[in-house]
């Protein structure tokens, strides 16, 4: 039997700091239930479906591990939570959760999870630290049992441990980056909005293992246009979710705030406020208002925007602005410019993947040849000056490995 129920005080021991109307909206969500002891809550490689709150009792997260079935991940009780990490990432459980002892749980549909994750920077940094903490500690654990095999079998098969450790160490670093990529791929817009007057594209290619770059296009409720493009500095598991963290807080702050650096600014400081790893997020922020056809944008330590006019003049465009997310005792400094999009004029926005992509002999493709490429083909429409961009540079690449991921945003005035 299930109920609507209003359990203020679980849920301010969970997402401490949660405004009035977030608190009233998780209220409303939130529907009470009770499971007996041995009770199988979510059970792993099941769709993702659930957000629980741990009323009362007590539940212990289990995953079966190659070569050790019903591998304790840990044990969670009243105002604890689970079931965040699948909905994110849009995947199947990663963990089995089963009740101890008899549990009262609040469970909150996906629909609602992803309502609020999407309000509230509050809770999107507690989750984002939650996460965090299960990265630590299952790294932490997996090593140290990792360790106590190997010493066990250390005597009789020392070369067979050998080679053992290394395939499960690096068994582990491929699921832990897929399990990034996919986080980051499932965030990412996939259409871009249809806006009169204009042309938006994308390429985006994650390089091997990397998660970390983002965009995004976004239709505003007064008619305007949001464009961001950013990287986070950091690769892997913690750079993925940084990313997400930093995507919540730019479609948080864009309903609050009409003017760029206002945006960035709050970015900034939400992001500060978010993580303690030394892990900053380089961005373009924009607004793009289609009747007035002007640009206004924030550079935050990121790759300056390439702009080829209708007459295949271009030009960098500049804008002084620091990196997001590190060091909140620095007072961050940002400008705002301003350009007009003239009938036929092209804007490039792009990650260093793209202009520090490399070939076998080390040569870099650069933003001088961008440029050029640019002038040449700006007449095409948006979609084929992305693509085209994109052969460019893989062409250039050759056989060489990728290092980071390739992210590109054109905007084109028609």
């Amino acid at each position: 039997m299930t109920s609507p129920t209003g359990h203020t005080a679980v849920i301010e021991k969970a997402f401490p700091g949660l405004p009035p109307d977030v608190m009233q909206m998780l209220r409303g969500f939130a529907v009470k239930k009770t499971y007996p002891p041995n009770s199988v809550l979510c059970r792993q490689g099941d769709p993702a479906d659930t957000f629980y709150v741990i009323m009362s009792g007590r539940v212990v997260v289990t995953a079966d591990m190659e070569g050790d079935e019903d591998f304790v991940m840990g044990f969670l009780g009243s105002g604890q939570y689970f079931g965040e990490m699948a909905l994110l990432s849009e995947d199947n459980r990663s963990a089995t959760v089963t009740t101890i002892v008899e549990t009262d749980v609040l469970e909150i549909t996906k629909e609602h999870f992803n309502q609020v994750f999407g309000a509230s920077p509050v809770v999107a940094r507690s989750i984002l630290n939650t996460l965090v903490n299960i990265v630590r500690e299952t790294d932490r654990r997996a090593i140290a049992d990792l360790e106590a095999r190997n010493a066990e079998l250390a005597q009789a098969y020392a070369d067979l441990e050998a080679a053992q450790a290394d395939r499960i160490t690096k068994a582990a670093l491929e699921a832990q980056m897929e399990v990034a990529a996919r986080a980051q791929r499932s965030l990412l817009p996939r259409q871009l909005p249809e806006v009169p007057g204009f042309q938006f594209a994308a390429q985006f290619e994650p390089a091997k293992h990397i998660g970390g770059d983002f965009y995004d296009v976004r239709c505003l409720d007064d008619g305007r246009v949001s464009v961001v493009l950013a990287d986070v500095s950091d690769k892997g598991a913690h750079a993925a979710l940084f990313m997400a963290v930093a995507r919540t807080l730019f479609l948080t702050e864009e309903q609050h705030h009409t003017s760029p650096v206002d945006v960035v600014a709050a970015v900034h400081r939400g992001l500060v406020q978010a993580s303690t790893y030394d892990m900053f997020v380089t961005a373009i922020y924009g607004v793009l208002d289609p009747e007035a056809r002007t640009f206004r944008y924030v550079r935050a330590g990121h790759e300056e925007p390439l702009w080829v006019r209708s007459d295949g003049t271009a030009q960098f465009l500049g804008g002084r602005g620091r990196f997001l997310g590190l060091w909140l005792d620095l007072p961050p400094v940002f400008d705002e410019q301003e350009i007009e999009l003239g009938s036929g004029d092209c804007l490039i926005l792009y990650s260093d993947g793209v202009t520090d992509m490399r070939n076998p002999a080390g040569d870099s493709f650069g933003r001088e040849r961008m440029r050029d490429l640019v002038k040449a083909i700006h007449f095409h429409d948006a979609e084929r000056i992305a693509r085209s961009i994109y052969n460019a540079v893989q062409q250039q690449r050759g056989s060489a490995e990728a290092f980071d991921d390739f992210t590109l945003l054109v905007l084109r005035a028609e």
